[in-house]
């Protein structure tokens, strides 16, 4: 699938968003290897904390759903900049996708793509988790 398709789902999920508090709504595309797409908007809680990314919120659905490779994430704002994925959502691409492309998607329907290992150079993986007596 080339990379405005996958943009125009990522706008298209933006429509589902819950984002009553800040306004600010956010769709994601994610390409599994078998050609299946995962879509996902943000969701907000008036408890901060519990409000989840749109790109997680596709990354845990085709992943619950037993999908475990993919080749790209195309995101999709409302802002004329081209907005990259928020901290938790950086850790989480990493740890699960660190080799996809990633679409950054502005209002306009523009796009830049860029990957993980630029948004999150000095990663937090699994390695850091193994202990000396091992």
């Amino acid at each position: 699938m080339e990379s405005k398709a996958l943009v125009r789902k990522a706008i298209a999920a933006k429509k589902h968003s819950f984002s009553p508090y800040s306004r600010f709504r956010v769709g994601a595309a994610l390409l599994s290897a078998n050609g299946k797409i995962a879509t996902g908007c943000n969701i907000e809680n008036s408890s901060f904390s519990l409000t989840i990314c749109a790109e997680r919120t596709a990354i845990f659905k085709a992943v619950s759903e037993g999908v475990k490779k993919f080749t790209a994430l195309a995101i999709a704002s409302d802002s004329a900049e081209f907005i990259p994925p928020c901290g938790a959502c950086r850790q989480v691409i990493i740890e699960l996708m660190p080799d996809i492309d990633i679409i950054l998607a502005n209002r306009s329907g523009r796009f830049t793509v860029t990957n993980a290992a630029v948004l999150l150079p000095n990663p937090f993986t699994k390695e850091f988790l193994t202990t000396e007596d091992e």
